[in-house]
């Protein structure tokens, strides 16, 4: 859980360090020219100007420099502990750190030159260099620090978590998830298994239930992980209750002081000297969810640029067409049953959802969905709009957001997911989609179980390859309007 996300930004971290010592040297070249130009100095070797080309030339000329600095760098923060625990250390102890890093990066480099016999290599650049470093890099971790606990006190990339257990070393666990707040973790409530706990407020968080209850909280509020900080003794108590959990995509993790774990298909980690024993029903590593998401924000932002004529030209038409607003808005569920609002452009007329029990005779898909092949709510231009999926366009905007992903299952409405069967609650432990394996396979001509069994393969199978075809699959579905109405 915590463990490989903090692995995964430690890694990203040491690309943006490298980037900064990279950026650092290039801005010491022309940097250089000033103070010299400032003070009178004789001009620095292979300097021929200030320009692109002749920092080229100044860096063929110094390839051993070029060549030792990334390692020199970011071996010395790996060194004195840069990468680890970065998100619980003080600003002053990361500042400390850069300090004693770019002094001893001064005296690595230095040898460097004396070794390689380096004669014409200036002195003052390689001093600017590092006082250049040093003060990027500071600045960096700052706006770095600042940006991630800006993300996680706007309610992005939160972990809900649901704890299992009251006792002593539960309390223990529940300090140590406070202590590591801006890590996105937030305790819901607690679940203690005794008679007369219910209610209770345990080191700040309320007592919700006893374990047969659990079932019936996951469905109340937006969990992401159940950790259960329970004795041994309960082991026997928890089959029915991490079964349940399965059912319904909802992650659980057990701690418990096990000096040998050997439990098939289980993977071991810990958090902050915790044991954990994690039960995944989504396999996905930190980085394919980084490309996942970063391909959702290019794709959005792309779709946005490239189709704005066709959108304004979109919303002009519904404006002259009915009356009414261009976008309809509507209350989905998503990832755990977390609730957004999803924008469409609006293809039907004012009060169709008024008019939607009168015509729940007339519906021709089964379970909770309501669809309608000639639905007479629908006005002229939205029969065109939903035959080429125009009308659902504007949820690049929720992509953008984060509240959906390019590839997922579709958002179901709260009411919906209210008469799911157990077994398909499943589909909301992955973020929703504008389109999945149901949309580019008949959608419409599909019966409801089928469906729900098309997303639940989707989430077991995933990959970022299995998205990409699923992306390229929707193109031809688009411009062949097959299996929408």
């Amino acid at each position: 859980m915590v463990k490989e996300k903090e692995t995964f930004i430690r890694h990203i971290i040491r690309i943006i360090d490298a980037f900064v010592v990279v950026l650092s040297f290039v801005i010491t070249y022309f940097l250089s020219d000033v103070i010299r130009n400032t003070f009178h100095l004789a001009r620095m070797a292979y300097a021929i100007e200030p320009t692109w080309d002749g920092f080229l030339y100044f860096s063929d000329k110094n390839i051993t420099l070029v060549i030792a600095i990334l390692p020199v760098w970011i071996g010395l923060l790996s060194a004195f502990g840069m990468y680890t625990d970065f998100r619980t250390r003080a600003y002053r102890q990361t500042v400390g750190i850069i300090i004693k890093a770019g002094f001893l990066s001064l005296i690595a480099l230095g040898a460097i030159i004396f070794i390689q016999k380096l004669q014409l290599t200036s002195r003052l650049f390689i001093g600017s260099f590092v006082a250049t470093t040093a003060i990027l890099l500071v600045i960096e971790k700052r706006l770095l620090t600042a940006a991630l606990d800006h993300i996680h006190k706007s309610g992005y990339n939160q972990i809900n978590l649901l704890i299992v257990g009251t006792g002593q070393r539960a309390r223990e666990f529940i300090k140590a998830v406070k202590e590591h707040s801006n890590w996105g973790l937030q305790i819901v409530g607690l679940i203690d298994d005794e008679h007369g706990m219910f209610g209770k407020v345990i080191e700040g968080h309320r007592v919700l239930g006893r374990l047969q209850d659990i079932p019936f909280i996951l469905h109340r509020k937006v969990i992401d992980r159940v950790i259960f900080v329970v004795p041994r003794l309960w082991l026997h108590r928890l089959d029915e209750v991490i079964l349940a959990c399965e059912r319904e995509g909802i992650a659980t993790s057990i701690s418990m002081d096990l000096y040998d774990l050997r439990i098939a298909k289980v993977r071991q980690t810990n958090f902050n000297g915790f044991p954990l024993l994690e039960f995944e029903t989504f396999a996905a590593k930190e980085w394919q969810l980084f490309v996942k998401r970063l391909f959702d924000v290019v794709v959005s932002l792309v779709a946005i640029m490239m189709l704005s004529p066709l959108l304004l030209i979109t919303a002009v038409a519904i404006k002259l067409t009915s009356k009414g607003p261009i976008l309809f808005d509507q209350i989905r569920s998503g990832l755990n049953g977390r609730k957004f609002k999803l924008y469409k452009f609006r293809s039907m007329h004012v009060g169709a959802e008024m008019r939607k029990r009168e015509l729940q005779k007339m519906n021709e898909m089964d379970g909770p969905v309501f669809k309608i092949k000639r639905d007479p709510r629908i006005t002229k231009i939205g029969r065109l709009l939903r035959k080429f999926s125009i009308d659902e366009l504007p949820q690049f905007i929720n992509v953008l957001k984060g509240d959906m992903s390019v590839v997922g299952p579709r958002p179901p409405l709260p009411v919906e997911v209210e008469m799911y069967q157990l077994w398909q609650r499943r589909r909301l432990s992955l973020k929703p989609g504008l389109t999945c394996i149901w949309q580019v396979s008949g959608r419409n001509q599909i019966p409801f179980n089928e469906w729900m069994e098309m997303d639940l393969e989707y989430i077991d199978k995933w990959s970022l390859f299995l998205d990409f075809k699923i992306f390229i699959k929707t193109f031809f579905v688009v411009l062949f309007g097959y299996g929408a109405s």
